[in-house]
């Protein structure tokens, strides 16, 4: 016991040194004039010191591209670049919410109509759902849940379909809950108004005007894009390549994009909307309305994560997360400047994206970024390091199994089966997740999604499960064989 406390210690040690910041020195002396090197210098540093193997990034200011660059390799040995294929996920939600608003500004749509209004064919079984308009929709405010595991869905009305036992979870306009949920409905809005299909939309409307002619909204991330390898998962400060979680994005978190081109949308979003052609894609008086949250909310405005008071400099912000990718946008109002930083992989215990944008950001007001330490790897390396005791310890336990069994074979049957309850328990719950979870509601999951979602910690798990099961299975054997003799 006294041991095991020890060991908890140490851990908690090392997390409390893993989150403590390192100054990284941009340079002698830092200025305001933004430098390509001090940017290479950070990106360089950070990616290794983490263990990633690329990055894509994009930096603009007040409309005009002032830097893009790629990092690393994909998972086929193709160096990065800035026109590099990268999923953007939940950053997609921007670009649903433009494509809304400028069916606003055409007087098509209004925001605060109610969303059956025009899709009078979606129901969820809560009354209150025709109360929920567009704008609360846009800002999260319409009381949907998220689900994690939902059934699948091959197109965008199948998609909205599922939601017709859902009920929400306040009323709406009350409280903020993010959920997927509403901007696949937002999505399928835009379709039914323009009778234009969602992604030929978003290209016609918004893609080509800009000229981001490598950007293509798929409606599941199973779609097979020309161009687009695998990403990366990482554990113990390793890349590896994994395949993405299938799901019906379409709307929420479709799009398959380039550092470029997210050069070209952040430049029209800090020019009052207007392509580098001078076309005016929405209304000024409608951009900075999507960059203001509702009294309900006060993280997100419509489509945009907005941050808190005490982050400085303020941000129009918005993150993705997918299983293999991962994507950060920023805004920042006060310097007019923008970042966009791509990546080909995926970390469970830290947004790597939103680290390095910070670190950007502290360049361009000419201070020095914090490089901090590998959280997200020693947290992996510690988890690897319980691993391996437990494996040490639970091969031990099962070289006793047959001593065990034996101080227990006069044990009646109820009490020798409480006495395997300690490694029942946690077989029967890692087994659900592994073997039950992928199946359930026929989602589109596999026990390989499931591991991807966090390697280190479910190498541990999956050795938990291991140990347990044949801890079990050989005590049994033991009984069963002394009960003979």
């Amino acid at each position: 016991m006294k041991s095991s406390k020890s060991s908890i210690i140490f851990l908690l040690i090392i997390i409390i040194i893993a989150i403590l910041p390192f100054p990284y020195s941009a340079g002698e002396q830092a200025t305001q004039t933004l430098k390509n090197e001090d940017i290479d210098q950070f990106v360089n540093s950070y990616l290794e010191q983490n263990g990633l193997p690329g990055a894509s990034i994009v930096v603009v200011n007040e409309g005009k591209l002032v830097y893009e660059k790629g990092y690393g390799h994909d998972s086929e040995g193709n160096p990065i670049t800035n026109n590099s294929l990268m999923r953007i996920g939940s950053a997609s939600k921007p670009f649903t919410a433009f494509a809304i608003l400028q069916l606003v500004d055409e007087g098509k749509v209004q925001l605060d109509d109610p969303v059956i209004k025009y899709l009078p064919e979606i129901t969820l079984d809560d009354s209150r759902w025709k109360e929920v308009t567009i704008r609360q929709l846009l800002s999260h405010t319409s009381g949907i849940p998220n689900p994690i595991i939902v059934p699948p869905a091959s197109d965008l009305d199948a998609g909205v379909n599922r939601l017709h036992d859902w009920k929400l979870r306040s009323n709406p306009g009350e409280k903020y809950f993010y959920s997927n949920a509403n901007y696949w409905i937002i999505a399928l809005l835009v379709e039914r108004i323009s009778e234009i299909e969602f992604s030929q939309y978003l290209n016609q409307k918004v893609f080509s005007p800009l000229g981001m002619n490598d950007s293509v909204a798929t409606v599941t991330t199973g779609d097979v894009v020309e161009g687009l390898p695998k990403g990366y998962v990482t554990a113990y400060g390793k890349a590896l390549p994994w395949s993405e979680l299938e799901a019906m994005s379409l709307g929420a978190g479709s799009i398959i994009s380039t550092a470029s081109d997210m050069g070209k949308w952040l430049s029209m979003l800090t020019n009052d909307a207007r392509s580098d052609k001078g076309e005016q894609l929405l209304s000024k008086k409608l951009l900075e309305e999507s960059y203001s949250p509702p009294l309900e909310s006060k993280k997100y405005g419509l489509g945009w994560e907005l941050s808190s008071p005490n982050v400085k400099p303020a941000r129009i912000s918005h993150s993705g997360v997918e299983t293999t990718y991962q994507a950060q946008l920023d805004i920042i109002p006060d310097s007019g400047y923008a970042v966009a930083v791509l990546l080909n992989s995926f970390t469970p215990t830290m947004e790597h994206a939103y680290e390095i944008s910070t670190g950007i950001i502290q360049l361009t007001e000419g201070k020095e970024p914090e490089l901090k330490a590998p959280v997200s790897k020693i947290i992996d390396l510690s988890l690897g390091i319980i691993t391996l005791v437990y494996l040490g310890l639970g091969l031990r336990g099962i070289l006793r199994s047959k001593r065990w069994s034996e101080k227990r074979r006069k044990y009646p049957v109820w009490r020798f089966i409480l006495r395997l309850f300690p490694q029942m328990v946690p077989v029967l719950l890692i087994g659900w997740l592994f073997f039950i979870v992928p199946v359930l509601q026929n989602n589109s999951s596999t026990t390989i999604n499931v591991i991807g979602l966090y390697p280190a910690a479910m190498l541990l798990m999956a050795s938990i499960f291991i140990i347990g099961l044949v801890h079990i299975v050989i005590r049994i054997y033991y009984r069963i064989t002394f009960k003979k003799v």
